[in-house]
C-alpha cells in the first residue's frame, strides 16, 4: 500500500471514529451509557481470526466501523434538514441542470470563437489605440480563459462522470483547480467591466479634462490591477475549500470517494461568503447600477439635443466643423449605448449570484447546500453567456467594429475599401477612435 493510500484510508477511518465518538458524547448527555470498548474488542477478535503475519483487511475494518455506526443510528451527514428552495420551480431548475452540460459546451465553443474574434478586431491598428478598446480587448481575453478551461470540466463532469460510481482523487484535484481558476479570471472580468464603466463615466463627465484623467498609463494601470486584485480577493476561498474523502460500501467492497467541499467551521467560512457576495459581486453591481443609470440619462439628454439640432438645423451642410461635431456626437452616443448594453447584461447575470451568496452568508450552510448549489449550473450558464454575447453586441451596435471585422475576414475582396477615418470624437484626446 502506498503512502498516499494509507493517508487517505487513515483520514477516512478517522472521520468514522469521530462520528462515533460524537454520538457517544451526545448519548452520554442523555444519560445513556455506550461503551466503545465493545467495538475495540470486536476489532481485536477479528484480528485474531486472521493469520498473525497478515494485517487486518481494510475492507473488513471498514465494514466493522460502518456496522457499529449503524448500531449508533448515525447518518452520513449531521446537517440539519431545511426547506429552502422547495416547490415546483425546483423541478424546473433540476430539469435544466440535467442538460446544462450540453448547453454550456455550446456556449463555450461559441464564446471562445467570438472572444477570439473580439481580440483580433480590437487589436487592429485603427482600433487598438483607444483606451476603451484596450479594456474591451482584455475583457475578451479573460472571458476566453474562463470558457476554454470550462470545456474539459463540463465534458468530464456532465458527460463522463455521471455514468461512473468512482470519484477519483485526480478529478477532485482538478475540480479544486477549476474552482479557483474560474473564480480568479471571472473576478478579473468583473474588475475590467467596472473599469470600463468608470472610464466611460470620467470621459463624459469630465470631457474637458480627459487628456489628463484618461491617459494611456492609467489605462494600463487599470488593466494590470484587474488581474492582480482577484487572486488577493480569493485568498479566503483558497483557505476554506479542500479535498475531502468519504467511504461507501459497495457490493464489491468499500470504496473511497474524493470530493471538494468547504471547511465550514470557524469564522473564515463566513468571511469567504461575505467577501465573495459583497465585495466581488454586490459592490460592483451597485457601482455599475449607478453609473449605468447616469449613462442612460446622458444618452437620453443626447437624443433630446439631437432632436433640437434637427429642428433648428444647427448643423448646416456647408459648415464642415458643424458636420464634424454632429458626427462626433452621434459616435459618442453610440459608444455610450453599447457600453450601457454591456453593463446591463453584466448586472442581469451577476446580481442574482451575489444575492444568493449573501443569503448563504446570512442563513448558513444549510441554505448553501440546499439552495445555492441548486442554482450553481444556472449561474454558470448566465456567466458564460455574459462573456459570449459581447461579440454580438459589438457587431450590432458598432459600425466601425463591423467594418474592421469585414476588412479582416474578407481582405482579399475588400482591400480597395478605405480604412475608417481616425477620430478624436470619443471624448478622449488620448485615443484615435473608439469602437462605434
Amino acid at each position: 500500500m502506498s503512502t498516499d493510500e494509507g493517508s487517505n484510508i487513515t483520514h477516512a477511518l478517522t472521520n468514522l471514529f469521530e462520528e462515533m465518538l460524537l454520538a457517544t458524547e451526545v448519548e452520554n448527555d442523555n444519560r445513556t451509557n455506550i461503551d466503545l470498548t465493545q467495538f475495540l474488542s470486536a476489532l481485536k477478535e477479528q484480528s485474531t481470526k486472521n493469520n498473525s503475519y497478515e494485517p487486518l483487511d481494510f475492507g473488513t475494518l471498514v465494514k466493522l466501523v460502518d456496522g457499529w455506526r449503524s448500531k449508533l443510528n448515525l447518518t452520513k451527514s449531521n446537517e440539519v434538514t431545511c426547506n429552502y428552495c422547495e416547490g415546483n420551480f425546483r423541478d424546473v431548475i433540476s430539469a435544466y441542470n440535467s442538460v446544462h452540460g450540453y448547453i454550456s459546451l455550446i456556449v463555450c465553443f461559441f464564446g471562445s470563437l467570438a472572444n477570439a474574434l473580439n481580440v483580433a478586431v480590437l487589436t487592429r491598428r485603427d482600433l487598438a489605440a483607444a483606451p476603451i478598446n484596450r479594456l474591451l480587448k482584455w475583457l475578451a481575453v479573460a472571458d476566453v480563459f474562463v470558457m476554454l478551461e470550462y470545456v474539459p470540466f463540463a465534458i468530464y463532469r456532465y458527460l463522463i462522470l455521471p455514468g461512473q460510481r468512482e470519484m477519483p482523487y485526480k478529478w477532485a484535484a482538478y475540480l479544486l483547480f477549476h474552482m479557483h481558476f474560474a473564480q480568479i479570471f471571472h473576478t478579473a472580468s468583473i474588475c475590467l467591466t467596472l473599469s470600463l464603466a468608470v472610464w466611460r463615466y470620467v470621459a463624459i463627465k469630465y470631457s474637458d479634462r480627459n487628456h489628463i484623467l484618461c491617459t494611456e498609463r492609467r489605462c494600463s494601470t487599470a488593466i494590470l490591477s484587474s488581474f492582480i486584485i482577484p487572486p488577493i480577493l480569493c485568498i479566503p476561498t483558497f483557505m476554506v475549500f479542500d479535498i475531502h474523502t468519504t467511504v461507501v460500501l459497495e457490493p464489491t467492497g468499500p470504496m473511497i470517494l474524493y470530493y471538494v467541499d468547504s471547511d465550514h467551521e470557524g469564522q473564515l467560512y463566513q468571511i469567504n461568503f461575505w467577501v465573495h457576495a459583497v465585495v466581488i459581486k454586490l459592490l460592483p453591481c451597485c457601482i455599475l447600477t449607478i453609473i449605468s443609470l447616469w449613462l442612460i440619462r446622458e444618452v437620453y439628454s443626447a437624443n433630446q439635443h439631437q432632436k433640437k439640432v434637427r429642428v433648428y438645423n444647427a448643423c448646416p451642410t456647408n459648415n464642415k466643423n458643424g458636420k464634424r461635431q454632429c458626427k462626433a456626437d452621434r459616435r459618442t452616443n453610440r459608444t455610450t449605448k453599447m457600453l450601457v448594453a454591456v453593463l446591463l447584461l453584466f448586472l442581469v447575470t451577476e446580481l442574482p449570484q451575489g444575492i444568493l451568496g449573501l443569503l448563504s452568508g446570512l442563513l448558513g450552510r444549510c441554505f448553501f447546500k440546499h439552495c445555492y448549489n441548486l442554482f450553481g449550473e444556472l449561474m454558470d450558464a448566465l456567466a458564460l453567456l455574459n462573456g459570449a454575447i459581447n461579440f454580438v453586441l459589438y457587431c450590432s451596435m458598432s459600425r466601425q467594429f463591423r467594418m474592421t471585422f469585414g476588412q479582416m475576414m474578407w481582405r482579399a475582396h475588400l482591400h480597395k475599401w478605405p480604412l475608417p477615418t481616425a477620430s478624436h470624437s470619443d471624448g478622449q484626446n488620448t485615443a484615435k477612435t473608439s469602437v462605434p
